[in-house]
């Protein structure tokens, strides 16, 4: 019988492959700002929209050539929920994997994956950090290519697409959330 981690037992799973500061950092970032997006629009369901958050780059530190395929195969092993890994693995569609992310949790963590890297990178250029961070702030460094090159704008672009939001909302919604 397959199970649903909560966030905590998600924690322990992505700490068995994870050892980085900076990948448990964001994966606790992502989480959250996945509990946040889940209470306004799944409430009932905010501890399982975190855990995906948890658990969404368990793969990525040992095995970054074949991200979220090797998630697939980790969570399989560890009898994960069908759920919970389609949710997982559909932040990769059309990068790593043809995994669509189809339920709207699955389109908030598309979104907001490659948007938290951005937004932090962001933050640690202030001497204020996240306290008054502004959509504009945000902007500007999104139109700069060369700031924090490895976050997808072609990513964050679709995601907010996906989510039927304009760019400045998806950011605005995701400052808040990162600063709760």
């Amino acid at each position: 019988m397959s199970y649903i981690p909560d966030v905590d037992q998600a924690r322990e799973l992505l700490a068995r492959y994870n050892k980085e500061p900076f990948h448990l950092q964001h994966a606790e970032t992502v989480s959250k700002v996945m509990g946040e997006f889940a209470k306004e629009y799944d409430p009932e369901n905010t501890e399982f929209w975190k855990a995906v958050g948890m658990l969404h780059d368990i793969d990525f530190e040992l095995y970054p050539e074949q991200h979220c395929v090797k998630a697939n195969e980790i969570l399989h092993e560890l009898d994960i929920d069908e759920e919970m890994i389609h949710a997982v693995i559909s932040h990769g569609y059309g990068i790593c994997i043809d995994v669509e992310p189809v339920r709207y949790m699955e389109k908030v963590l598309f979104a907001t994956d490659e948007l938290t890297g951005l937004i932090g990178a962001a933050a640690l250029m202030r001497p204020t950090g996240m306290t008054d961070m502004e959509v504009k702030s945000v902007m500007k460094k999104f139109k700069d290519k060369k700031f924090a090159a490895g976050c997808s704008r072609d990513v964050i672009r679709r995601g907010a697409e996906m989510l039927g939001m304009d760019l400045s909302e998806l950011i605005g919604r995701t400052i808040d959330a990162m600063r709760a």
